[in-house]
């Protein structure tokens, strides 16, 4: 069995990204990558993005995308979460 990364403070520094890293609304939800899970268990929680409403249901949900394409967006939400989190410091290294 394989361990899932959790960090309550990487997930506290994603939602204080308050704009979409996709398409700039504001108010987001820490949104998981959706692939490589189990029935109720997300993915590592450095695999995560700050997402709208909107964005988080087009990439898990919607229609207008391929799974690819779905899947695709989502890493660049990953990399885009990841930059705003290093240039505003919300993660520090140890």
């Amino acid at each position: 069995m394989r361990t899932v990364y959790r960090n309550r403070k990487w997930l506290a520094a994603v939602g204080q990204i308050e704009q979409c890293v996709l398409c700039g609304a504001w108010d987001t939800q820490i949104a998981h990558r959706n692939e490589g899970k189990g029935t109720g268990m997300k993915v590592d929680d450095c695999a995560c993005a700050a997402l709208c409403v909107h964005c988080h249901h087009e990439i898990d949900n919607g229609n207008r995308l391929t799974r690819d394409e779905r899947r695709q967006l989502m890493d660049r939400a990953i990399v885009l979460t990841l930059i705003q989190i290093a240039r505003r410091g919300l993660v520090v290294p140890a």
